[in-house]
């Protein structure tokens, strides 16, 4: 059947032509298009015409799901037809597809579920990238996996990325060099004023001023974008005084129903002028018809992960200029408009000009989880416009082998397999699976829907309820009509969608399992009280939480921690589940290893060891041991020796010694061989190799204080070294006097002797090592072994300076022997020489 693509005289018809030309001969494009042109509603009509598609389907992904809607609803108009015949869309919990559906509008991971059910998407003609500036993570992993899936099975598949803000060059080159078509699009002109700085912590009451000032001085619907539910519904709320009554505020956020989302995007069946209330779901795809103001206050919140904790928190951060651009040109749609923004023309120089993509930032378990299933252990064999960074994708590994659903070298697991089926982040499809173990699948349903979108109850500072039984008693209480909240009526469509999905059922599930439940996807966020606190948890991943001041979980001794802000030493708890236990020796045996813990201990100054029962880093009991293995004694001392920096050794004169000979052989033997390096980085580094075979049977303070280190480090050196290094370095002088005299070798280039002067008469020449070629610095001491003169040449000394220093000697000591002719007088160590 033909199908007649109506004209719309939007600005992207201009170039369509040239983009149908260019896939009728290649699979690759990229097209540029501003905001208003028209790309989203008509490139995937025009893109019927080509005969290459050989009546396969059009498959466009939408980021957002409200936009596919619309973008879907937009189509079937202008072919006159209902959504689910020529055009349909498909997204959660909604499908609108029929038998003669020829484009579809996909979200978020429905691309990619198809693209891992047919790698080769058989039916499927051509693929529609749109608004890929969002750099949404699903659509960075959709289009690696379409990359090379036409790459390898389907070189006729057909790839167009399209933007209002792209850079086409960087795409371009993803895509192998593919031409780029440009729209220039018909943008009506936009005036922006600047409201100024607001200082005020909460946006809502400068965004009211703001609504005040225009409702007096311009005509219109507005646009006003908020970073969140939460500010749209305080702003709500303030402009109630104020808004004349031919006027309705309208808010439109991601979790609305489609009613109320109709509602802020077309004309007020009344009549009325609109003020809509929106996120950044409002920023791209969408045309909110009679918006003729826009006012933005510069803000968005996104997840943010932070690798140092594992966990992701909602941040709230300043837009980039990309965003603040599109947001100012939903003005400018259906005529000339105005768009305020509350913030200072020299903090809008400051802006970025892009934010970071989602795949740089976000928890990548998903995404580790879906390449499993592809076949992907090495990213490389992948096209990516940002690739995943090793940090964040070496922690999602890490949770999905705790998890189960793959193995240490990163190839899914039959746990995998099905947890990549289900429509969940990977800790909670993993729950809804095991909880089939317990008979409690129904009920880690609920939780999965339940921990899926933003908490429903308030947060309430005087009487915090952080306990997620509290939020299940109230879905229960909506399953079966006694609740009316909108947001958890929406939480239990989507708990009885994976109910059908797993077959469990609609009976409510045991309140008091839901701790083990919860475990099932958090097994490294059990918790157990500290010592002497009531609120302050250790938690079995290392890290640090802490429940609100009066929080109905309080003093509990388990918890497993759902929801968490991750800032700080100890992260903020804002969702968890009791769990006691016994719970944890019955039900997660499997996860709970035994280990000996051999340590020091500084009050008691000595070893000890203990045998430890643990849940990842949670000790859940231990007992003392009484003889622990030698080589964990061993290395629980060295790591002591290693934390204080070496300094609890006893080190001595002839052990530090040694050390400056070897330093002093290593910089002046040329020989083969060479020597080892025994400077304090390498000995603290090698500590296990040279120090830990001595400190077998050690345990105490005393036992380290015994060690002879000079023998330790002198057994380190074979015994050609011992030799070579008394030749070369020797640690003693023999004085005239017959004093065994000790060479200091602390200076490496110069060696020192430290000697009375009168040990030294009668000698013309100094000692000298490293082979003859190096003499020795000679300090000449006083009787009293102050320094009186430092030289190398001993014989000029003797003949040009010694009068001058014995002059100046003989006067401070008068009952030594101060020769006048010292060359050849007797040497002494005491006050005058002996009489023969």
């Amino acid at each position: 059947m033909t199908i007649e693509i109506p004209e719309t005289g939007l600005p992207v018809e201009e170039v369509l032509p040239r983009l149908v030309q260019i896939l009728e001969v290649g699979n690759r494009a990229v097209l540029q298009a501003p905001p208003g042109a028209g790309k989203t509603t008509t490139v995937p009509l025009w893109l019927l015409r080509l005969t290459a598609l050989d009546g396969k389907k059009i498959i466009m992904l939408e980021p957002r799901r409200l936009a596919a809607r619309a973008a879907a609803r937009r189509m079937a108009d202008l072919l006159g037809e209902e959504v689910g015949e020529t055009v349909g869309y498909r997204i959660r919990l909604d499908t609108r597809v029929g038998a003669k559906t020829r484009i579809e509008v996909v979200t978020e991971g429905i691309l990619t579920r198809m693209l891992q059910e047919d790698p080769d998407l058989s039916e499927v003609g051509a693929l529609i990238f749109d608004e890929f500036h969002e750099r949404n993570l699903n659509t960075d992993l959709g289009l690696a996996l379409a990359l090379q899936s036409q790459e390898i099975l389907r070189d006729d598949l057909r790839l167009v990325v399209m933007s209002a803000t792209l850079d086409t060059e960087r795409v371009a080159d993803l895509l192998g060099g593919a031409p780029v078509v440009q729209s220039d699009g018909r943008m009506f002109p936009v005036e922006t004023r600047y409201f100024g700085r607001f200082t005020q912590k909460r946006v809502e009451g400068p965004t009211a001023d703001c609504l005040k000032t225009i409702l007096q001085q311009e005509q219109g619907d507005i646009l006003v974008f908020l970073p969140g539910a939460g500010e749209i519904n305080r702003t709500a709320t303030a402009l109630k005084s104020v808004v004349p009554a031919d006027t309705v505020v309208l808010p439109l956020y991601g979790n609305l129903s489609q009613q109320e989302q109709d509602r802020a995007l077309f004309p007020d069946r009344e009549g009325r002028r609109k003020i809509v209330l929106a996120t950044d779901i409002a920023e791209t795809s969408l045309t909110i018809e009679g918006v003729r103001v826009v006012v933005d206050a510069g803000l968005a919140r996104s997840p943010i992960f932070d690798p140092n904790s594992g966990m992701s928190r909602l941040e709230t951060r300043r837009v980039s200029r990309a965003s603040a651009d599109q947001r100012r040109g939903r003005a400018g749609r259906m005529g000339p408009g105005i768009c305020y923004r509350l913030w200072s023309e020299a903090e809008d120089r400051g802006l970025l000009p892009h934010a970071e993509p989602e795949i740089a930032v976000a928890d990548l378990a998903a995404l580790a989880l879906e390449l499993a299933k592809w076949g992907v252990t090495d990213l490389q064999e992948l096209h990516w416009m940002t690739p995943p960074p090793d940090g964040l994708m070496g922690q999602a590994r890490d949770l999905l082998t705790a998890l189960g659903g793959i193995d240490d070298e990163g190839r899914i697991l039959p746990l995998g397999l099905q947890m990549v089926r289900l429509p969940l982040h990977p800790r909670l499809a993993a729950m809804v699976i095991k909880a089939a173990e317990i008979g409690e699948q129904g009920l880690a349903c609920d939780l999965a829907a339940l921990l899926s979108e933003r908490d429903f109850v308030p947060r309430n500072r005087e009487f915090p309820n952080s306990d997620i039984r509290h939020r299940l008693v109230r879905m229960n209480a909506a399953r079966q009509g006694r609740d009316k909240d909108v947001r958890i009526r929406q939480i239990m469509r989507n708990a009885d969608d994976l109910r059908r999905r797993m077959k469990a059922g609609r009976e409510p599930g045991a309140v008091e399992a839901v701790g083990i439940v919860l475990a099932f996807g958090y097994p490294d966020r059990i918790g157990e009280l500290r010592k002497k606190s009531a609120r302050n948890y250790r938690l079995s991943g290392g890290r640090g939480a802490v429940l609100p001041e009066n929080d109905a979980l309080q003093g509990e001794p388990y918890l497993v921690v759902a929801d968490l802000e991750g800032r700080g030493r100890d992260a903020q708890i804002y969702l968890a589940a009791a769990i006691t236990y016994s719970d944890l020796m019955d039900r997660f045996e499997q996860d709970i290893r035994t280990e000996t813990r051999v340590f020091w201990d500084d009050q008691k100054e000595k070893i000890i060891a203990l045998e430890e029962r643990k849940i990842g880093a949670l000790v859940l009991d231990e007992t003392r041991i009484k003889s622990p293995p030698a080589d964990l004694v061993a290395k629980a001392l060295c790591d002591l020796v290693r934390g204080k920096q070496m300094r609890i050794l006893p080190w001595s004169p002839a052990s530090r010694g040694l050390i400056d000979r070897v330093a002093f052989a290593r910089k002046h033997d040329a020989k083969p061989g060479g020597w080892p390096d025994f400077s304090d980085p390498v000995l603290l580094d090698s500590l296990e190799d040279w120090l830990m075979p001595y400190l077998a049977g050690k345990t105490t303070l005393s036992d380290l204080e015994r060690l002879d280190l000079y023998e330790i480090l002198k057994g380190s050196l074979s015994w050609e070294q011992q030799e070579a290094l008394d030749r070369f370095a020797p640690a003693f002088f023999e004085a005239p006097t017959g004093s065994r005299l000790r060479l200091d070798y602390s200076d490496p280039d110069i060696p020192v002797l430290a000697v009375r002067i009168q040990e030294m008469f009668g000698q013309a020449e100094g000692p000298v090592v490293a082979d003859g070629s190096i003499a020795v610095s000679i300090h000449l001491l006083s009787p009293a072994r102050r320094p009186a003169q430092i030289t190398r040449d001993l014989g000029g000394f003797w003949k040009n300076s010694y009068t001058a220093v014995k002059k100046d000697l003989k006067g401070q000591y008068p009952k030594h022997y101060w020769p006048d002719d010292p060359m050849v007088a007797e040497p002494t160590a005491r006050a005058k020489p002996r009489k023969g």
